[in-house]
């Protein structure tokens, strides 16, 4: 059995974590944890590339130096703030309502529906991914995917969550791996796959709500029926509370950090006689300079917590999911904020849940690595045992081609069409936008291409697709570029463990099988009803549009 490395970069806000992982079959191995402090990052997003590219290209150096190998791609996660969440329909009306409903109509239906998403701003915006939520016939209603599959029906809706990001944040991403020729496997939208390294597979059916504490950015995501319905993210974490100290205690951040780790704690109540010992700050001179008790530092501690805490609470209220009757299974709390003493606890006392720590379930070994085990490396671990199920990918490898594909009518052509980031093939035949702009023509692409997307491409030895920076290709016209979504890879939240995520592209088979039905049906005669559309949002469009504003369903709420 071959065996194989995963990489993945958590661009954090205060750390960027660099976690390699021996696969040989389904045991995974963590044999490299680091975490590094970041710059250039603000709010989980890369704010200044260059600034990352310098920290990262020591991260990745001093892994590779470690390990003896040389890392040539990379799993990576999207921003978890500037995301808003929208909810889309799709129907279609089926040819034969006495058949089986297959796998490749139900895929149909997904690519029906991001197709056709309006995006607001297609030059600004990119799909960061979608889960599907449920399926019905005129029969059925809210069927789950494996469910659905099988029945009979005329006519077959679907319903889905769609995530929307910032393309600019997308592209800042590639640009930090496009300079040190790193290609990215994938890229993951990490809310889904930080669940799926916390929580357990009862939780997720019985209804929980996952709360991500981490520096600039938390997170709430809530799943109900193993599926993930609704995320919503604020610009608050552990950061606010470093800051609060430092102001309070007119300490620098760095000095706040190392107190605020070493002897942080909410509900300072309930310390005893920690509360009331002292810590003394000393000068390089050994010569005392301050002097702060536990309690106090509990005490700031405790207050900006609270406002963090309540703005999550106000966001699961928000959500309609905050019946204890339908989160049985409480609140799991996780990210480096979790670590806090009686972080758990107090939520607890505000909310009425019940509430644990989620720390990433040990899928996997990691001697050597205790860090690995912490909760603030739950989405380094849950991007890892995502892109195990992929059997082909190995970080040490050269990052194989993606692929072109052209549309079945020729279009027009243009020397120039417009570079999209984080663009996903459609599955229909039809040409897919880069993730990076390209120089030359498709048919001719440089063997020194890497791709960076997680984009998939066909099998069918079509041109290969890259997202290195260069200067467009010429066969997407103007007209069609700003107005087809782009679509970032990700992996779907609450799908079974190595499944396949809800945007796959079709196989040479399924393309097969729906040019014969489509020839078949030419023979009838018989005009086909067209697919019917119905859209809807579930978001209230009341945000102000000015730059800074918060895209996660928040409305101002006061912090």
């Amino acid at each position: 059995m071959e065996e194989r490395y995963i990489a993945s970069v958590d661009l954090g806000t205060s750390k960027l974590a660099v976690c390699v992982a021996r696969i040989l079959g389904n045991d995974v191995q963590v044999i490299y944890y680091r975490e590094t402090p970041s710059q250039g990052i603000r709010y989980s997003y890369v704010n200044n590339p260059g600034k990352v590219e310098g920290v990262l290209r020591d991260a990745l150096t001093q892994a590779q130096q470690e390990l003896k190998i040389k890392i040539q791609q990379v799993i990576v996660g999207l921003p978890r703030y500037y995301v808003r969440q929208e909810s889309a329909s799709a129907s279609m009306i089926r040819t034969d309502s006495d058949s089986q409903i297959e796998e490749s109509e139900v895929k149909t239906l997904k690519s029906m529906a991001l197709e056709e998403y309006p995006l607001s701003d297609s030059k600004n915006e990119v799909i960061y991914g979608a889960v599907a939520q449920s399926f019905s016939t005129e029969d059925s209603l809210n069927e789950l995917e494996n469910d659905i599959v099988g029945m009979t029906a005329e006519k077959l809706e679907g319903n889905f969550k769609v995530f929307i990001g910032s393309r600019r944040h997308s592209i800042n991403i590639d640009n930090v791996f496009n300079s040190m020729n790193i290609a990215i496997a994938k890229k993951y939208f990490t809310p889904g796959i930080t669940a799926r390294a916390v929580l357990k597979e009862e939780q997720m059916e019985n209804g929980v709500a996952l709360i991500d504490i981490g520096a600039g950015v938390s997170s709430v995501t809530i799943f109900k029926g193993k599926i993930m319905r609704y995320y919503a993210a604020i610009p608050f974490g552990g950061n606010s509370i470093t800051r609060d100290i430092k102001t309070e205690c007119n300490f620098s951040f760095d000095l706040a950090e190392n107190i605020k780790r070493a002897y942080g704690a909410c509900m300072p109540g309930k310390l005893s006689a920690m509360g009331e010992k002292s810590i003394q700050i000393v000068d390089e001179n050994d010569e005392p300079t301050a002097q702060v008790t536990v309690k106090y530092i509990s005490e700031i501690i405790s207050a900006r917590m609270k406002e963090i805490i309540e703005a999550l609470l106000y966001h699961i209220q928000a959500s309609g999911y905050a019946s204890e009757d339908i989160l049985r299974a409480g609140v799991v709390v996780t990210g480096g904020g979790a670590e806090i003493v009686n972080c758990a606890n107090y939520i607890k006392d505000l909310s009425g849940y019940s509430v644990k720590i989620g720390y990433p379930r040990r899928f996997f070994s990691c001697e050597g690595c205790p860090e690995a085990g912490e909760a603030s490396a739950a989405t380094s671990m849950g991007m890892i045992l995502a892109a195990k199920a992929d059997k082909m990918l190995n970080c040490v490898n050269e990052a194989p081609a993606r692929r072109f594909w052209t549309a079945p009518k020729p279009r027009p052509q243009s020397d120039d069409y417009r570079s999209l980031s984080g663009a996903e093939g459609q599955g229909d035949g039809s040409t897919p936008l880069t993730n990076q702009s390209q120089s030359d023509d498709h048919r001719s692409m440089s063997d020194d291409y890497r791709s960076q997307s997680g984009a998939e491409g066909p099998s069918d030895g079509s041109t290969p697709l890259t997202n290195q920076s260069q200067s467009e290709a010429k066969d997407l016209d103007e007209e069609r570029a700003p107005e087809e979504p782009a679509i970032e890879a990700s992996v779907i939240a609450a799908q079974e463990e190595e499944g396949p995520s809800v945007f796959d592209d079709y196989t040479p088979d399924e393309i097969k099988k729906a040019k014969d039905r489509k020839k078949e049906r030419q023979k009838e005669r018989k005009p086909l009803p067209k697919p019917k559309f119905t859209w809807f949002k579930h978001i209230q469009n009341t945000i102000s549009k000015a730059a800074g504003d918060i895209f996660d369903d928040m409305e101002n709420e006061e912090i």
